[in-house]
């Protein structure tokens, strides 16, 4: 599968964004999609994914709360929305399709595909 992602800007801190992810083919329910971000200086990070069907979703500790992710399978394609955004979400966001257990979701090593990223920056 490959991906697509947008959506990434700058905003003030307490703002939001949304980020979107197009994948192709025609297999999409099957993959765990997550996103995953990294900072300057630092590495690359799981922030949440979510399952095929019926959709269950995970997030990292400093995100919940505040960012939900989504998919809509009709168009192959998973979302971010990213609420109350803070100085230290700065980062290029990177969506990712894997296949198998949604159980290795934050293993980066275990996505088969990547998007190309998009540079979130929330100022103070």
């Amino acid at each position: 599968v490959q991906l697509q992602a947008s959506g990434g800007g700058l905003v003030q801190a307490g703002g939001s964004l949304r980020l979107s992810c197009a994948a192709s083919g025609r297999t999409f329910v099957s993959y765990v999609m997550a996103w995953f971000r990294q900072a300057p200086g630092k590495e690359r990070e799981f922030v949440a994914a979510i399952s095929g069907s019926p959709g269950r979703t995970y997030y990292e500790d400093s995100v919940k709360g505040r960012f939900t992710i989504s998919r809509d399978n009709a168009k192959n394609t998973v979302y971010l929305q990213m609420n109350s955004l803070k100085p230290e979400d700065t980062a290029v966001y990177y969506c990712a399709a894997k296949l198998g257990s949604i159980a290795t979701m934050k293993v980066s090593r275990e996505y088969r595909s990547w998007g190309q990223g998009t540079q979130v920056t929330v100022s103070s």
